[in-house]
């Protein structure tokens, strides 16, 4: 045995090899019993690297939060789509397109983005949804006359909830 713990090529190993069959079924016992899930070892020219399944956990993706861009409706747009979705006779239904706060004024100040009766255009802000500490400013996305609020100042919002009703027509 060299000084170290190394042992001389022909002690106990196969063919030379350090790393013999037995060593590394030491090496496993070892990291099983102090939990270990990666052991990397180099001797000379030799290198052997162990790693052990974890028990795997798959989370969903954090959301990914940014300044929503404007999108062109298609024609295989899904049933739960965030922004506008027309509900009948020129009636749309503007919708969450984030998980965040509804803020329906820029500031506790201000009045309100926009009022019930009021004509809006497609790059009009409508409100505010803050999402990680970011504030997103959401643009309506269509021209028409807001028709309803429905949700609340500092309220809670999920993905796809209905936020504003216009008519399109006036």
């Amino acid at each position: 045995m060299k000084s170290g713990g190394e042992k001389h090529s022909d002690e106990g190993a196969q063919g030379g090899n350090v790393f013999d069959l037995d060593r590394l079924r030491q090496l496993i016992e070892l990291m099983e019993s102090h939990d270990l899930t990666e052991i990397n070892l180099r001797q000379g020219s030799e290198k052997v690297q162990l790693r052990r399944g974890a028990e795997q956990v798959f989370a969903a993706p954090a959301p990914t939060v940014a300044a929503p861009q404007p999108v062109a409706p298609s024609p295989a747009a899904s049933a739960v789509a965030a922004g506008p979705v027309a509900d009948g006779a020129n009636i749309v239904t503007i919708k969450a397109p984030m998980v965040g706060t509804f803020y329906a004024r820029p500031n506790p100040q201000s009045e309100t983005f926009v009022k019930v009766g009021q004509r809006i255009s497609a790059d009009t802000v409508i409100c505010i949804i803050e999402a990680m500490k970011v504030f997103n400013e959401i643009p309506a996305e269509i021209s028409g006359q807001v028709v309803s609020v429905l949700a609340d100042d500092q309220q809670a919002v999920d993905f796809g909830r209905p936020l504003f009703k216009v008519d399109t027509s006036a």
